[in-house]
């Protein structure tokens, strides 16, 4: 099967577009408390739009995909017998306590990456924003938005009042951490902002409105479709190695130590190893 980037780009295109209009369903208010349910650590929802969205994800890249790997934060990794090589990344609903609590700042994030971890394509379908944010390898990003699509050029270097976007682990020992080194993390920005969707935060990146995203301990999911838009708006990007990529990416000790950091190239020395 075709691994050319803009034809992987299509298939990431409908995808998150499918898991975008299932999020579009939901009503005005807050979901009520017997919509939601743990998956672990205080704060860490999930809704039964997080399943269907997956479901409708998946469903439309089996559908053009057949012979792909498909990994997903809610149903895990899925093998076909005669795997194509290709494996997708998808988070059905990234930012999902901003959805619980009707905040705008939700998303829809598919990526696909190819034997050796590349990651080729990437979508980040934004439904209560209108925005859908999106690249393939070497293809520059685009951001799609009230019938406008205009490229990605990442933030401008050097510019005063410097925003630094992050977010804060849901465990605990983690999180006091991070808020420790907070302080030393922000030298040089002059104000931060934590969104709840790292998704959106690296596109936010690409697109200029924030100079510089940092976090520890994302899943893949998180980052897979947002770091290559940042990467291919031109930004300086560092994400955790897939050591892994046939299997769902790094493990979880992995994960915690690393950083997925996105910004100009100026700004690539302030966040950490």
């Amino acid at each position: 099967m075709s691994l050319d980037p803009n034809g992987l780009l299509d298939v990431a295109q409908a995808a998150a577009a499918a898991g975008a209009a299932v999020l579009s369903t939901r009503g005005g208010d807050s979901l009520a408390d017997g919509a939601v349910s743990n998956k672990g650590e205080a704060g860490d929802w999930v809704t039964a739009f997080d399943v269907a969205a997956e479901n409708a994800v998946r469903s439309a890249i089996r559908a053009a995909r057949p012979q792909d790997t498909i990994t997903g934060e809610e149903h895990g990794t899925t093998r076909p017998e005669n795997p194509s090589g290709l494996r997708w990344s998808i988070d059905p609903l990234d930012g999902t306590t901003n959805f619980i609590r009707n905040i705008v700042y939700y998303a829809t994030s598919v990526a696909v990456a190819d034997a050796d971890g590349v990651w080729l394509a990437g979508v980040v379908n934004a439904p209560a924003l209108g925005r859908v944010y999106y690249a393939s390898r070497g293809h520059g990003a685009w951001l799609e938005q009230g019938g406008h699509r205009v490229q990605l050029t990442g933030p401008v270097s050097g510019r005063a009042g410097q925003i630094l976007a992050t977010g804060f682990s849901y465990d605990p020992a983690v999180r006091a951490e991070q808020a420790a080194a907070l302080g030393g993390f922000m030298e040089g920005f002059a104000d931060v902002r934590r969104l709840g969707s790292a998704a959106l935060d690296l596109c936010l990146v690409a697109d200029g409105t924030h100079d510089a995203f940092g976090e520890r301990g994302l899943n893949e999911h998180d980052f897979a479709a947002g770091a290559l838009i940042a990467e291919e708006a031109g930004c300086w990007v560092r994400r955790p190695r897939l050591t892994s990529p046939l299997n769902g990416g790094p493990s979880d000790d992995e994960r915690l130590a690393a950083w997925t950091c996105a910004g100009t190239l100026e700004m690539s020395g302030k966040f950490p190893l």
